[in-house]
């Protein structure tokens, strides 16, 4: 009798571990997040790129599951600063690197190395009601510096000009600033906004304002692209593809990835299909200049 208890003890035990055991073996564990991708690349720095390498990363993401790309904005000196302290390995730049930020790079053994990977046009923008239509790259200087401050000094109407600007870490404030002002310093007046998009949304709301965004921005904006003559008697040039690449625009720029050495890995992959011709259709979608157009 003993004998026949244990067995049915035994028995239900039995019964009791099976469907576990069973269902191990049918439903697999799923692997925490952190084991899903076996490399990752962080991406840091320029507002103006930030949309493009979101969009190159989804779909390189979708050829290479393995890898996961995070890309973030906040400004080319943001994406530099990442590099700088370990925390990125591109750093995305519409601007080149500065020789303190080359030199704070050669005390940490850091190479920062450049990569071109599209081209772009900064666009001159203003609200579409404005009756002005085109600047000489002087008039544009003397904007942005305050020395004009109403719009009937370069043909408008007589208002006031609000002038915006992108903030202090941006690469398009630093390029604009050396190539458009001459290094002159930025009215005082200038509102600085974090942003192409907040630019853009502000002279929509503002007949009277005026900034400038990369050319993939103002594309795709309700604004009024501004055309830019190099002098009063040369030819107004609206920003585009075209124009950008043929240099008869006058304020295009490159837009940058920097690595720390040569890439590898993850990274180079990366890299590699951003150049790709798979990589620059995207840039023609997002509205930016190709390389080789």
């Amino acid at each position: 009798m003993l004998a026949e208890l244990k067995f049915f003890s035994r028995l239900r035990e039995v019964a009791t571990i099976a469907p576990l055991v069973l269902m191990m073996l049918v439903v697999p564990l799923s692997p925490p997040a952190s084991a899903q991708y076996s490399q990752q690349v962080v991406v840091k720095g320029s507002d103006t790129i930030v949309n493009l390498a979101s969009a190159w990363a989804e779909e390189y993401m979708k050829l290479r599951t393995n890898v996961s790309i995070s890309v973030t904005g906040g400004g080319s000196g943001t994406g530099v600063a990442a590099m700088l302290n370990g925390t990125a390995d591109i750093a995305i730049c519409s601007r080149t690197w500065k020789d303190k930020e080359k030199d704070r790079a050669a005390k940490l053994n850091i190479t920062p190395i450049e990569h071109i990977v599209a081209y772009d046009g900064i666009s001159i923008v203003v609200n579409k009601d404005n009756p002005v239509s085109e600047l000489t790259l002087e008039q544009i200087h003397k904007i942005f510096n305050g020395s004009y401050t109403n719009w009937k000094e370069v043909g408008g109407s007589n208002k006031k000009i609000g002038v915006l600007t992108r903030d202090t870490s941006s690469g398009t404030y630093v390029f604009f600033q050396e190539h458009v002002l001459r290094k002159d310093d930025y009215s005082i007046k200038a509102k600085m906004l974090p942003s192409n998009s907040a630019i853009a949304n502000s002279v929509t709301q503002d007949k009277y304002s005026i900034g400038y965004i990369g050319l993939g921005y103002a594309l795709t904006s309700d604004v009024k692209m501004i055309k830019v003559k190099k002098t009063p008697s040369g030819s107004a040039v609206t920003p585009s593809a075209a124009t950008v690449m043929s240099g008869d625009y006058p304020i295009s720029r490159p837009l940058l990835m920097y690595t720390n050495g040569e890439p590898t890995g993850a990274t180079k992959g990366f890299l590699l299909f951003v150049k790709s011709p798979e990589g620059q259709k995207i840039v023609e979608k997002m509205k930016f200049v190709p390389l080789g157009l």
